[in-house]
């Protein structure tokens, strides 16, 4: 899958606790690892700037544990999560989805880890220096380091990650080749069978020297690490399609290891004993992904937990149940509807305008959800120290603004009442998965388009893997997703970068975001990120929908869990025990 797909599915990387892929569903699969880029520190240690907090009221615990079901109680070494289906593709750098990273954030363990506020902490890394013209890192790592299957971590095998992230047969979603290491360029071409700027100074400790500074480079370079014996034996320069097929058997270094994948239903997984922080303390961790009713799996004490938007109807309903505590909580995210910018009629940004302008989504978002979600304007969470909204146009739900631009546009009612440009109609295919919200969705959104003179044709999917294929193949007008968490303010553009969302291509904007990772100074890279967000704003190569206030409910004997709003469950999820 290309880069660009990737991002759609995000997942991303994507890799996150909370990624709804399509719409604001009122029951939410779990997402608990974490794929974003917070700005790196000047020291070892991992200071920050930055002080996002989630939006939490507290935890409220279970009022009476022995309402737990039977099945739950009989569990004692497993624990059991659902999850919407993922490919199967378990190896970072060539996932398919962002929950085929929610597998790979328990299998792999990142070199450089972020605490709940976003700051950079040691992961596989113990330390790092980077250099006072922010050019060289270099990471320290810890002694005795072990993949799942007992064999030796080394700076060899960081230095094999990086550089098969440079070859010019990668064309999977990671952000390291583009930070311009040393000689990266080079090696992509083929004029050089080593990358330059990678040095291994002994087993623990390799050091990388980058042409330029780029604020989200501690983190990117600090991300996870494949074994060389493992998944280097077959490499050669330029051919990497064999890494693919070594996907759906990965060797890790994380808390989990792949024990077995069911497609349709579930994957097990089983504690490393090699683990660098020590064995996790419960043995079994199940992903569920068989489609059900989420309330349903709850409700029978089939999965021990699920998220659900923060209506007072599901908290109050979550309350009755008794045996789950229960917890509010913002993630880093955003929601968006991805444009097909490559279709004539959404070029012109003043459709783009209009449809955003035509489109009531405090009703769908906000009021729908019983408050539980914003409004979003921007490619930011309100919880980013980069949040403004200073200048931003809020594009109030206003249908004469918006027949008045697709006036403009030229796009004249005809005399079936439908638009026409060019003996064209307006029409807008929008895709979009199976949910209450989707059909809440689609119900305001066909009557507010058609009292625009707009043709809205939605079509509805059940399984999350065949929107995403559809939407790779153009077929569509709109398509409704979310990012994974955003730690760094940059995390949320990257989709705008590159081409990624095929027909955006704005040299300004590019410009800017070179500038927002060209220093670490927080105030400096917050003045470039009202920039581009005024900018993006204007542009619409999306439309901005929606922030959303969650509830997560988990089985009440379950200890230690906490949620980050920068790392999901994945951090903690190691040290969940199950108590009597």
């Amino acid at each position: 899958m290309n880069k660009s797909m990737t991002t759609l599915s995000a997942v991303i990387l994507a890799t996150s606790l909370f990624l709804a892929a399509c719409g604001n569903n009122n029951a939410d699969t779990a997402n608990p690892s974490g794929t974003s880029q917070p700005s790196p520190s000047s020291t070892g240690t991992g200071t920050s700037t930055t002080d996002p907090s989630a939006d939490t009221a507290g935890l409220v615990t279970a009022s009476d544990i022995s309402k737990l079901p039977d099945i739950a109680k009989k569990r004692t070494d497993t624990i059991i999560v659902g999850l919407t289906d993922p490919s199967g593709s378990f190896t970072p750098y060539f996932q398919q989805s962002g929950y085929d990273g929610n597998v790979s954030s328990l299998l792999y363990t990142s070199l450089v880890k972020v605490d709940d506020k976003g700051v950079p902490i040691p992961g596989l890394a113990e330390s790092w220096e980077i250099s006072a013209d922010s050019l060289t890192y270099t990471f320290h790592l810890r002694k005795d380091l072990k993949f799942s299957d007992g064999s030796p971590l080394t700076a060899d095998d960081v230095a094999f990650t990086w550089t098969i992230l440079h070859d010019k047969s990668y064309d999977g979603d990671s952000q390291v080749n583009s930070l311009l290491v040393k000689g990266g360029a080079a090696y992509k071409e083929g004029s050089s069978t080593s990358i330059e700027g990678i040095a291994i100074i002994d087993p623990q400790t390799i050091s990388v020297t980058l042409e330029k500074p780029n604020a989200s480079a501690l983190t990117l370079l600090g991300s996870d690490v494949l074994s060389k014996a493992y998944y280097g034996k077959d490499y050669k320069q330029g051919q990497l399609d064999y890494m693919k097929k070594l996907s759906g058997s990965p060797l890790g270094n994380g808390p989990y290891k792949l024990e077995k994948f069911i497609p349709g239903q579930e994957v097990r997984m089983i504690a490393n004993e090699n683990y660098f922080e020590g064995k996790p303390k419960t043995e079994h961790f199940i992903y569920k992904t068989a489609a059900g009713d989420t309330w349903q799996y709850l409700e029978t004490g089939e999965v021990d937990y699920a998220s659900f938007s923060a209506t007072k109807e599901n908290i109050d309903k979550l309350k009755g149940l008794g045996f789950v505590n229960i917890l509010n909580y913002t993630p880093s995210t955003y929601g968006y509807l991805q444009l097909n910018l490559e279709h004539p009629a959404l070029k012109d940004k003043k459709v783009r305008q209009a449809l955003t302008y035509g489109l009531d989504r405090q009703s769908i978002y906000v009021d729908a959800n019983q408050g539980a979600g914003a409004i979003a304007n921007i490619p930011s969470s309100p919880i980013s120290w980069s949040y403004t909204e200073e200048g931003i146009n809020p594009y109030k739900f206003d249908q004469d603004k918006a027949k008045q631009l697709l006036d403009e546009a030229g796009w004249a009612v005809g005399s079936d009442g439908i638009r026409e440009k060019d003996g064209k109609k307006l029409t807008i295919h929008y895709l979009g998965s199976k949910s209450p919200s989707t059909d809440i969705f689609i119900a305001v959104a066909k009557e507010d388009y058609e009292a625009l003179g707009i043709k809205f044709e939605p079509e509805v999917f059940a399984d999350y893997n065949a929107l995403a294929s559809k939407v790779e193949g153009g077929d569509y007008d709109l398509a409704a997703f979310s990012t994974p968490l955003l730690t760094d303010p940059a995390d949320g553009l990257i989709q705008f970068l590159d081409g990624e969302i095929k027909g955006y291509d704005n040299p300004k904007f590019i410009e800017l975001y070179n500038k927002g990772l060209a220093t670490t100074n927080i105030d400096d890279r917050k003045a470039v990120y009202k920039e581009i967000y005024t900018l993006l704003n204007d542009d619409l190569p999306v439309i901005f929908t929606n922030y959303k206030k969650s509830v997560y409910a988990y089985n009440g004997r379950i200890q230690n869990l906490s949620v980050s709003p920068f790392n999901g469950l994945a951090s903690s999820l190691p040290k969940w025990t199950l108590g009597q």
